[in-house]
């Protein structure tokens, strides 16, 4: 079973998101110990009891300070039975309610000078649990002293942590899942630009190797690693284009002596090596082709048509000799820009091609910068209409073809930036499709202009 490759994002993204909400969390969890002193235990009056003490004070006709039993006091005090306070205006006037300690009574003339305070005493029931506040009411503000219902101090300051910290992290959190992964793709996207100048690299584009300059430290020995793969193909091409080249080359000679030698011959079977002969020639000048691609070939505007024309002309009398016929038919050509002699030899094949596997008749039709060579043979099985550009590939194994003519039809299209396909034809046979690039200038349209041989 096939394993899918492993993504960075886990290791670069969710890992570290995953640690820090973990640190979140126990740093969460130990402020929260460290706020509540665990060390000092014990519970405290409920601070919440003020605001409802200072809405049951009021002034009486002589100014005095008045508690008045609200239905809110009124269910405090059901609550707590203990509930005691003494409250105080600015001016120095107090009121009290309920049994107020006496160790209180004897420090409550110091709450003109307190705002704030919680204080507790030793031992349970911690009936001198006080809470000190200074609290607005009705009447204006007052200084509270009191004492009701009472609460661990650890539930309250973890609900106080709550309110306040567990937004605070949640903001961190969303913050970290939007960065981390905007960081780690700023951090990679020297990955992404030489995977983008990896997919340029061909077999046209030898010589270009991977840019190390904006990509990480960790990941530039691999950057290096693959450019001197790719000097070392590069080399091997090198080597494999000269040896084809050279052996290319010193067989012109014995050829050539062969071909002397076999139409000098007396004997019928020595001759009938003459065939053979022209298939070995055919095949040495195809990979010599196959070599030059790999100049520069000089581009230039091109008339199609008339290319078209020239080389229907120069292979019609070896047509009529064999009983075919060709027919040349232009439609609103185009001039292109490219290698005459090498789009030449492109037509040349495709018509060589279209003889030896077709029928009566050959085709060709100019199509604004392209052209078709149609016959109206056999045709080609879908299959194998991708196939037939793979080198010394042949539809029949005893096929005289060399298996090379289309291997370097598409070499050459490609080159120019164009495409080459096989289609079918409406009458059973084979369309090749040839698509070449536009030139920069436009030329008259031609059209319905016909050539028979």
């Amino acid at each position: 079973m096939k394993r899918s490759p492993r993504s960075l994002k886990w290791p670069l993204t969710i890992q570290p998101l995953l640690l820090q909400f973990v640190i979140l969390f126990l740093s969460f969890l130990t402020l929260v110990a460290l706020a509540t002193r665990v060390d000092s235990g014990g519970q405290y009056t409920d601070e919440t009891i003020i605001p409802v003490i200072a809405k049951s004070i009021a002034r009486s006709g002589d100014g005095r300070l008045v508690v008045r039993m609200t239905p809110e006091l009124d269910a405090l005090r059901d609550e707590a039975p203990t509930l005691w306070f003494v409250a105080e205006d600015d001016s120095g006037l107090r009121v009290s309610f309920g049994r107020v300690p006496a160790q209180v009574v004897a420090f409550k003339d110091l709450l003109s000078q307190l705002s704030y305070g919680h204080l507790r005493d030793r031992s349970p029931p911690y009936a001198l649990s006080v809470v000190i506040r200074r609290e607005e009411s009705p009447i204006g503000p007052l200084t509270i002293v009191g004492h009701g219902k009472v609460k661990e101090v650890g539930f309250t300051v973890l609900l106080a942590s709550s309110v306040v910290a567990i937004p605070l992290f949640l903001l961190m959190g969303l913050v970290s899942l939007i960065a981390i992964p905007w960081i780690v793709r700023c951090s990679l996207s020297g990955v992404t630009r030489i995977a983008h100048e990896a997919e340029l690299i061909g077999a046209a584009s030898r010589g270009m190797r991977l840019s190390e300059a904006h990509v990480p430290s960790e990941i530039r020995p691999l950057v290096q690693a693959m450019n001197k793969a790719l000097t070392r193909l590069d080399e091997g091409y090198e080597r494999q284009r000269r040896f084809i080249a050279s052996a290319a080359h010193e067989l012109r000679t014995p050829i050539a002596i062969l071909r002397v030698k076999v139409d000098a011959a007396q004997e019928a079977s020595t001759r009938r090596l003459a065939g053979d002969i022209d298939r070995l020639a055919n095949l040495t000048e195809q990979l010599l082709d196959l070599q030059r691609l790999d100049a520069t070939p000089p581009h230039k505007e091109v008339d199609l048509a008339a290319l078209l024309r020239r080389v229907a002309g120069d292979m019609a009398p070896l047509l009529i000799a064999a009983d075919r016929s060709i027919e040349v038919i232009v439609h609103a050509a185009q001039p292109i820009c490219g290698d005459a002699q090498a789009i030449e030899r492109v037509a040349t094949n495709l018509v060589q091609n279209a003889i030896e596997h077709g029928g009566r008749k050959v085709t060709v039709r100019v199509l604004g910068t392209g052209f078709e060579v149609e016959d109206d043979g056999p045709g080609i099985p879908l299959a194998e209409r991708e196939r037939v550009f793979e080198p010394f590939h042949r539809l029949r194994p005893r096929s005289a073809g060399s298996g090379l003519g289309l291997h370097l039809v598409q070499q050459v299209v490609e080159r120019h930036g164009g495409s080459v396909s096989i289609l079918g034809a409406p009458n059973g046979g084979t369309i090749a499709k040839v698509e070449l690039p536009r030139s920069g200038s436009e030329q008259p349209t031609m059209t319905n202009l016909d050539l028979l041989y």
